[in-house]
This record gives C-alpha cells, structure tokens and sequence, in this order.
C-alpha cells in the first residue's frame, strides 16, 4: 500500500522529504508531482523500480526514460553537451521541457535508447520536484505518469493512490501541471521538436 505525503508546494516539509528520500533509497517507486504533470519515479540504480515503471505504462525497451535533475552540474554528468547546444537549454531552464543528448557512461545501459545511445534529461521549475532531488543527490529516474488506455496523464495525488496503490510505494500531493513536457531531441546537435507540451516550443523551431 502506497504512503500518502501531503507536502506544502512553497515550503516543502523536510522531515516528509527526508521520508521520501528514505524510500527512494530503499528501492521504492513514487509518483510525484512536476511542473508538466505526475510522474514516476525512482533511483538511478533502481533496477525493479525501472521494471515496475515499464509494467504500469507498458513501455518497450524504445522508451526515453527522463533524468529529472537538480542543475546543470549535475545534467553535465550523465549527457554529452556541446557550447551550442548547452547555451540553448540553458536559456530554457527551468521549465517544461525534456531534452534528449547523447548519454555518457554514468547512465546505466537500460536506461539508454538501445539503437541511439541517448536519455531524456530536465531540470523542472518545481519546488518540490527541486527539493526531492536536492536531498536525493543524485537524478531521479522519471516518466511521465500516463496510464495505458488514458488520453490524458494523471493530475490528482489521491486518485492515483487509488489507481496504483499496490504498485508504487509513494505519493505525493502537490501543484501539479497539466500537460507533459516539450520534448526536443538534440542527438545531432540540431534541435528536433518530438513533443509540444506544457513547454514554449518556439526557441527550437
């Protein structure tokens, strides 16, 4: 059964961060609110985590799983970045937007795009999305909480607590977006607009 965490949208609690944290690191999976919308998520080395997330939104082994990170120090570890291409993202974080670059070796191999060699990586404009990975220290590994069958993702805490309740081990209720993130692919260098979301695709066209 999944633990319900209210945390407050501007002043996260940080004993109920700290308990999130504790789960995450103790292989537990959490569904959390973003800027976008909910998503899933769990540590970098979560192998059953990583499976779980694949079950509930039957996902191939073709999936972009999202590095969801606290700065650009920490994104500049786990993605090769040229000048270019770094002064553009940075223009546009925080925000709405998921960025797909080359992976380096820090990201475990089944986190990849098996024919590319890529990850999604975001830094949110979230207070509490922002707070998790601060005291996590580490990306959170992420998707986007929308459920096979459903044309919208997941918007509410307790009703996806009701939804997914013997799945995941966490949620957290908070401020939540409605739309997924812009996705923009920059695996040549040239930005490739995959997704309009909640995100301006403007700067990238």
């Amino acid at each position: 059964m999944a633990r319900y965490f209210d945390i407050h949208p501007e002043n996260p609690q940080r004993r109920s961060i700290g308990q999130v944290v504790d789960l995450l690191r103790g292989d537990g999976l959490i569904a959390y609110p973003t800027d976008s919308c909910y998503a899933l998520g769990c540590q970098l080395g979560n192998r059953d985590g990583i499976d779980r997330i694949r079950t509930i939104r039957h996902l191939d082994d073709r999936h972009h799983f999202t590095l969801v990170c606290e700065n650009f120090a920490q994104l500049g570890q786990f993605v090769h970045i040229s000048n270019a291409v770094f002064r553009s993202i940075k223009a546009a974080t925080p925000g709405s937007y998921t960025f797909i670059l080359p992976a380096t070796k820090e990201v475990p191999r089944r986190l990849l795009h098996p024919k590319k060699k890529t990850v999604g990586v975001r830094i949110p404009d979230h207070i509490i999305t922002q707070a998790l990975v601060a005291e996590l220290g580490e990306p959170l590994v992420s998707s986007t909480l929308l459920l096979p069958g459903h044309e919208e993702p997941m918007t509410q805490g307790w009703e996806i607590k009701e939804e997914l309740d013997n799945q995941i081990d966490a949620v957290i209720e908070g401020e939540v977006g409605i739309e997924p993130t812009t996705v923009i692919d920059f695996s040549d260098d040239a930005p490739e607009i995959v997704r309009v979301g909640a995100g301006d695709p403007a700067p990238f066209e």
